[in-house]
């Protein structure tokens, strides 16, 4: 199969994440063209948002995250399916209401000790402001969202169905989902794969598993540029404030396309802040322009 040029509704992964790429799935397929010959490759899954929409025959894809990895693991062995996750949640729900935020960090020092990826997804939903973040022993350290009655019936059918559509998805996938460094990752690319790469944003906050810095930044883009197959690298290219100087530096020659958003740093709608991200796409994989698509395209060339 070739990839679509424009995506159906695109649906939300059973993993909640800040900076989640559910609703720009339809601009990524507009903008990219691969024959699928290879295999699809992503070496920052987080959510999976990307990977779900696509739906490529066979994958490569891995995260220095193991719990984000283990639950997708667990999901592709049935471990985790429909019905098992709404007993647990309804289970686990039903303690955190009667007990209070005591019990969701319970179940927070649970999940240190013991890594069980439904807690993992208990937490995910339970957490504050859907943030993944983990301290440097590697510790989930995410306060409480202050919502005991957070697993209403109505949530738990909404992740439920999330997790049924993602089974769905994987029958008769060749998915490989891996923990491991993205160097592992994109050292197994060849010329038939494609590669899309959504890293942690240089130079700005990070809930990222892993530290993530300028040299990390830049070595990565070293690498994307060496890679024997085509590529499509997310990041975040300016806001009102600022210009981000690492896509001018080690990308000024490449095709950028480029779409905006807008992002919230408060919990009203008078923090609601533009953001343009950027697309990097490999020449031979821009998709041509379509003044059809109801996707819009602000550019097709550089943009520095």
């Amino acid at each position: 199969m070739s990839l679509p040029r424009y995506s159906h509704q695109p649906k939300a992964p059973p993993i909640k994440s800040q900076g989640i790429k559910t609703k720009l799935v339809p601009f990524i397929l507009a903008n990219v063209k691969w024959d699928s010959q290879g295999q699809w490759i992503e070496p920052f899954l987080g959510s999976g948002a990307v990977l779900l929409n696509v739906q490529p025959d066979r994958a490569l894809v891995a995260d220095t995250n193991q719990h984000i990895i283990a639950v997708y693991q667990a999901i592709q062995a049935g471990v985790i399916s429909s019905a098992t996750l709404r007993r647990y949640l309804e289970a686990e729900g039903a303690k955190l209401e009667s007990r209070g935020e005591a019990y969701y960090y319970q179940v927070r020092d649970r999940f240190n000790h013991s890594g069980n990826p439904f807690d993992f997804i208990f937490l995910n939903r339970a957490a504050f402001n859907g943030v993944i973040r983990f301290n440097s022993k590697g510790k989930f350290n995410v306060p409480f969202c202050k919502k005991i009655s957070r697993f209403r019936s109505a949530y738990i059918t909404k992740i439920c169905n999330q997790v049924a559509w993602t089974t769905q998805i994987l029958q008769g996938k060749d998915w490989q989902f891996k923990a491991q460094d993205w160097r592992v990752t994109l050292a197994s690319a060849t010329s038939n794969d494609f590669v899309y790469l959504d890293p942690p944003y240089i130079g700005r906050h990070t809930d990222y598993f892993n530290q993530w810095c300028n040299s990390d930044a830049d070595e990565l883009a070293d690498a994307v540029k060496q890679l024997p197959c085509g590529f499509a690298y997310s990041m975040w290219k300016g806001n009102k404030y600022r210009e981000n100087q690492h896509l001018s530096q080690h990308f000024s020659h490449y095709p950028c396309v480029t779409y905006q958003h807008y992002y919230h740093v408060g919990s009203t709608e008078n923090f609601r802040n533009a953001m343009e991200e950027a697309l990097i796409i490999s020449p031979r994989c821009l998709a041509p322009y379509d003044n059809h698509s109801t996707v819009d395209r602000q550019s097709s060339g550089t943009t520095y």
